[in-house]
């Protein structure tokens, strides 16, 4: 009786639960963090299963089915878009800073020497009095052009002096004298020719223009760079990657492993490969970064911006105080082109008797204040050292993504490596969608980029074009870039040509266009038509 009695009891303790090898463990842990996610906790099985039947994470052992994997993979890629676009809307937030601030100072600049017209051209008299209209167009127009209208500066500016000459020959002449406006506008046009206001209209026109097409370079440039960063933040993450975000961040979880932070390299693989297009932004998005600030820190090269626009009334005045100097040559040389004005007997128009104490004023003598040049000096340095800390966002993104979910340096040998709780031995991938050809955890086209990336490489490579251009001082066709992808024919206008030629988006060459594909097909259907006389021939026999 002892002996069944002892195999009882030996058979009851065995089919105890414990610690034994082969016996599942309980999914309580999970359950937890599935249901804290907001999932169904329905979903969750009470213990492990066996895992075969899993497509994201490591066959084995595990607490996830299909169907959680599905969500989870979901999750992960919501989450990681979250960061991206996160991490690109504190990068839009600077580039706003930086043309806000940038933007108030010019603005304020502009006003300041636009207020100071009175003070400065109020000795002209009558001349400045009854053309204020004339002066305040001026202001406009750089304005308007500053905020991106399509104006032709350099005609703008040549518009003014020829106008300004009429107005000033007009005042100077007695007033029995009888000025037409065809004889007006003959005066006008030896603006060029005659330079009636000496070097001045040349001079100011080469520095304003400078300043202008540069200022408004720049913050063109920040509004691009801007969008860029917004649209591509939005680019969704594909399948293949969804997968990658799945095992590297939940597959732990399922495995039992929540405590364990995936392994430094394999996060590194796993965020470089989701972002390879992205990452191809970097080389024409650091060619307009290091352009950008060589366009701001022009802001500072003499004359600089804040004392071109401030000086613009003071070389106004000069300008004609020298023609008042010089009315009577001339006057003469006017007659000669334009033939002498008013009735016969009149007589030659004499100058009125000046009014005011002839003086010489110079833009040296009207220098704005050392705060206004302190002012611009830090606008430069504080635009170029936040310009420099987003140099290299692009390539940066996937490490900073990392350092919020991989284990830190020294635990390399206790991280979660994809499969188990091991160093990840595979070697780090290059950045870029062409080095991802041999990336261990996501599997990518390589032959196949991203459009909406491709057309924002684009959109850079146009605006840099522009910023170099802007440094020449050639004044730039600001349009949307996106023309130049959209296959419209617009071209690109740069230094007063139009490129109508379109640069390839890719190294390697498109598919057969349509009029390649018809000659090719006419050519296939002669040869079969010439075939077939020698397959009846051969049938018959």
């Amino acid at each position: 009786m002892r002996l069944p009695v002892i195999m009882c009891a030996v058979v009851s303790l065995c089919a105890v639960p414990g610690p034994v090898a082969g016996v599942d463990r309980s999914c309580s842990n999970m359950r937890q963090f599935y249901t804290g996610k907001g999932f169904t906790l329905t979903e969750v099985p009470q213990t492990e299963i066996s895992g075969e039947d899993v497509r994201m994470c490591p066959q084995g052992p595990t607490c996830c089915t299909i169907t959680m994997e599905k969500k989870l993979a979901d999750l992960s890629a919501q989450e990681t878009e979250g960061l991206i676009r996160e991490a690109g809307r504190s990068l839009q937030a600077t580039f706003n800073a930086l043309h806000r601030n940038f933007d108030t100072y010019f603005t304020e600049l502009h006003g300041r020497s636009e207020r100071s017209l009175q003070e400065v051209l109020s000795p002209l008299g009558p001349l400045y009095s009854h053309n204020t209209r004339l002066f305040g167009d001026l202001y406009t127009d750089l304005r308007q052009y500053y905020r991106g209208s399509a104006l032709n500066l350099d005609e703008n500016l040549s518009d003014f002096w020829s106008r300004l000459l009429e107005r000033t020959f007009k005042a100077s002449a007695p007033t029995d004298v009888n000025l037409s406006e065809d004889y007006l506008e003959c005066v006008a046009k030896q603006q060029e020719t005659l330079r009636p206001f000496g070097d001045v209209p040349r001079d100011m026109k080469a520095k304003v223009i400078r300043s202008f097409v540069t200022a408004r370079s720049f913050v063109q440039g920040l509004l691009v760079s801007t969008d860029v960063v917004r649209k591509v933040s939005q680019v969704s993450l594909g399948p293949e990657c969804l997968r990658a975000l799945m095992k590297l961040s939940y597959c732990p979880d399922c495995r039992g492993l929540a405590s364990i932070k995936p392994c430094s390299n394999y996060c590194f693989n796993v965020m470089k490969g989701c972002l390879a297009n992205q990452a191809d932004l970097d080389p024409v998005w650091q060619e307009l970064i290091d352009t950008m600030i060589q366009v701001a820190s022009s802001f500072n090269t003499e004359p600089s911006l804040d004392v071109v626009l401030s000086s613009i009334p003071v070389r106004i005045y000069e300008a004609v105080h020298y023609l008042q100097e010089n009315m009577d040559a001339f006057t003469a040389k006017v007659y000669q082109t334009c033939g002498t004005p008013g009735e016969p007997g009149t007589g030659s128009p004499t100058l009125h008797e000046q009014k005011r104490k002839s003086g010489s004023l110079t833009a040296l003598e009207y220098k704005p204040s050392p705060t206004a040049g302190l002012r611009l000096a830090m606008q430069v340095s504080d635009i170029s050292s936040k310009l420099r800390e987003m140099r290299h966002y692009w390539v940066q993104l996937p490490v900073e993504l990392c350092r919020k979910h991989a284990a830190g340096g020294n635990s390399q040998d206790d991280c979660w490596n994809g499969n188990t709780k091991a160093r990840y031995l595979p070697e780090v991938m290059g950045d870029g969608l062409a080095n991802q050809i041999n990336n261990p955890e996501v599997e990518l086209d390589i032959t196949k980029p991203d459009m909406t990336v491709r057309q924002q490489i684009m959109q850079l490579k146009i605006m840099s074009n522009r910023q170099k251009n802007a440094l020449e001082g050639n004044d730039v066709d600001f349009q949307d870039a996106s023309d130049d992808i959209s296959g419209s024919g617009s071209g690109m206008c740069m230094g007063g040509h139009c490129l109508r030629s379109r640069p390839g988006l890719y190294s390697y060459p498109p598919k057969n266009d349509p009029v390649g594909g018809a000659t090719t097909s006419q050519t296939s259907a002669c040869h079969l038509l010439l075939l077939l006389p020698l397959t009846i021939l051969l049938l018959q026999r």
